[in-house]
């Protein structure tokens, strides 16, 4: 298959460069500076599961519209860039591409369904903390590293996922196809949602919380909220998932905090309103209470006006 990644940063040029590494037929789309450090020094990878210096295949969108057609697109960027995104990206898509995101959250798909249709968008999502180095090169934090896609409700089944899954399997990435990427979805969406919330607001990971006097209860509030939208929304999560989440939420001593939380400290943008600000608006729609996250949603947003002005 010929895959297109949009952009060589942490999640994107991990996966793809692990692809890639493998001898997957793998481009990446990206900016003329970022092509041309590419070019000269390939897609390099910093991981604990083991380093890699890639040759990169790389393209740039004057290039794309006179490219060979793709198979597959693979969008992980962030999702305050969705539009910019699928700007780029339609010349493979108008081709015959098919767009697999690995956002966060859920309300990309309402934007990517409106621009290219429903059945042009299967279902994805990953798990993993990625970002670029000083000089370019991906740095793989932590072990986790994983895909999970596949069709959703109402699309018919698509090769090109099974020719995916192919290749995860070849390149010796975690990857599972599955036939209920939707709940897969909400078992990840509330998890995320909690942990975003809970170390943004507080701006400390989950063991500073937790070692605090009702911060493990906090915490354990913040999901209970997420799991009543999720069973809410028809995608109630599994015990197991449940009680696994949980466990995560409340470690002692944990080191983990929420991507946004590390966007937040650095001062950059953060996807407040796809994450923590979508569930609470899709408690508000179900008349579900959710004050612990409202509170989180009231405070990312006062730090996006404070970055604003």
């Amino acid at each position: 298959m010929r895959l297109l990644v949009l952009g060589a940063g942490g999640t994107g040029g991990y996966f793809g460069g692990r692809l890639a590494q493998a001898g997957i037929d793998v481009s990446f789309l990206v900016r003329p500076a970022r092509a041309a450090l590419l070019r000269e020094r390939g897609l390099r990878i910093r991981s604990p599961l083991g380093d890699a210096d890639v040759p990169a295949q790389v393209i740039t969108a004057d290039e794309l519209r006179d490219a060979a057609p793709f198979d597959l697109v693979l969008l992980s960027c962030k999702a305050y860039d969705i539009e910019s995104a699928m700007e780029a990206i339609a010349p493979a898509v108008d081709a015959g591409a098919r767009v697999l995101p690995l956002l966060n959250g859920l309300r990309h798909y309402e934007a990517l369904d409106a621009r290219f249709g429903f059945d042009n968008v299967p279902g994805g999502l990953c798990f993993i903390s990625a970002t670029l180095g000083a000089d370019g090169e991906i740095l793989h934090l932590g072990k986790p590293a994983s895909m999970t896609f596949g069709e959703r409700a109402g699309q018919a089944s698509d090769g090109r996922l099974q020719a995916l899954a192919a290749a995860c399997a070849q390149a010796g990435v975690d990857h599972l196809r599955t036939a209920d990427i939707a709940q897969a979805q909400w078992v990840k969406y509330s998890f995320l949602t909690a942990l975003a919330a809970g170390t943004c607001l507080m701006r400390a990971p989950i063991g500073t919380i937790v070692a605090g006097e009702g911060g493990a209860e906090f915490m354990a509030a913040l999901h209970d909220e997420c799991l009543a939208v999720a069973a809410a929304s028809a995608q109630p999560v599994p015990e197991p998932a449940q009680a696994s989440a949980r466990e995560t939420l409340t470690a002692a001593g944990s080191p983990m905090k929420a991507s946004m939380l590390r966007d937040l400290e650095a001062g950059q943008r953060v996807e407040a309103a796809h994450i923590v600000g979508d569930m609470v608006h899709r408690a508000a729609a179900h008349g579900i209470a959710v004050p612990c996250l409202r509170a989180a949603w009231t405070h990312l947003q006062a730090y996006e006006a404070q970055r604003d002005a």
